[in-house]
């Protein structure tokens, strides 16, 4: 069995440097990385959130990742 290395919020907020609050809106709305609930608390494995940002990878500005949930800005 191999290990899997788990992240609470905190470590992932840092990371994305996004803040705890931000995760917990994400959660909600179903839109940020995969997440564990276990006994009451929110895990995050490595290899989702390594996912997740890999599916956020940019070439330019106007590839810019928009949540579903967020409206298109028009001009």
């Amino acid at each position: 069995m191999t290990d899997t290395r788990h992240l609470n919020q905190i470590d992932l907020s840092r990371r994305l440097g996004v803040s705890h609050r931000t995760l917990e809106r994400w959660r909600w709305q179903g839109v940020g990385p995969a997440f564990l609930k276990i006994g009451g608390r929110v895990k995050y494995r490595l290899q989702d959130v390594e996912s997740f940002e890999l599916s956020r990878i940019c070439r330019s500005t106007a590839d810019e990742y928009r949540f579903s949930d967020q409206p298109e800005i028009s001009a």
